[in-house]
């Protein structure tokens, strides 16, 4: 039984409906796990053969159960669904999101590529406050090389616009803020509840899409305790950012990815 409030005797949508694909609109309560403040919710686009649709309906969302669901998404061409979850504590996603799921899908022929993304939203009652989320998409906008090689791609749905990096000390306060700003941007701000990062190519790689989670949760660990001395010295360098990550071993998904990634070079 998920936690809706619905009438007695009735289900809520997705209890009454299982195995379904909403349409890209659709909007459920959410329904968070894990301990905050910090919660991440997870869209991943995933290209599905068509021959084979139900049956990999059928394989996520009886992984998902109520962690997730499945959505329609026109971008995802010549056939996919959009996996998505309620949000998640970092730990709880490594705990219990099905990662088994993802090499279930590869063999049924799913794949991604460069034009399908990866998208992990972090709730604004993560941050310490709003100078917080400016120290934090400081350091992303700063190092935009370097996260766009973790990313894997660089696509006009999460551009670095030039507007929206002059526009951060405003965004940061709030998506009330963000009036004339395009969201297919690297940081949609628009979510009223979260900040969206929207630069991973998306991957049916459990690394892969771990280090995304890592990176996501790390960026703004890192950033919470920033102070102007750490920053006069240094501190939104790349790589005191990752020499931060591999003290922290909680985050080891984006240690090995970030490794993966300097012996393909």
């Amino acid at each position: 039984m998920c936690a809706t409030l619905v009438p007695v005797g009735e289900d809520c949508d997705p209890c009454e409906n299982p195995g379904r694909v909403w349409s890209y609109s659709y909007k459920p309560d959410p329904r968070f796990h894990g301990e905050g403040p910090l919660h991440l919710g997870l869209e991943l686009e995933v290209i599905v053969p068509d021959w084979r649709y139900s049956a990999c309906v059928t394989e996520a969302t009886e992984a998902l159960g109520s962690l997730g669901y499945l959505k329609q998404d026109s971008s995802i061409q010549p056939c996919g669904f959009e996996i998505v979850t309620h949000p998640m504590s970092w730990q709880h996603a490594i705990d219990h999101f099905p990662w088994p799921l993802l090499d279930q899908l590869a063999g049924l022929g799913c794949r991604t590529d460069e034009s399908v993304g990866l998208h992990v939203h972090a709730s604004r009652a993560g941050f310490d406050n709003p100078a917080h989320v400016y120290r934090w998409l400081k350091l992303l906008y700063r190092n935009e090389s370097q996260l766009t090689t973790l990313a894997r791609r660089r696509t006009h749905y999460a551009a670095f616009d030039p507007f929206a990096r002059a526009r951060a000390r405003h965004t940061a306060k709030g998506p009330q803020h963000a009036l004339g700003l395009d969201r297919y941007q690297a940081i949609n701000p628009y979510p009223r509840a979260t900040l969206e990062l929207r630069v991973f190519a998306s991957s049916l790689s459990a690394q892969s899409v771990q280090a995304a989670l890592a990176f996501t949760a790390a960026s703004i660990d890192y950033t919470r305790s920033l102070r102007s001395a750490d920053i006069r010295e240094g501190a939104w360098e790349w790589h005191r950012f990752t020499a931060w990550v591999t003290r922290h071993p909680d985050y080891q998904p984006l240690t090995a990815e970030l490794e993966d990634l300097r012996c393909a070079c």
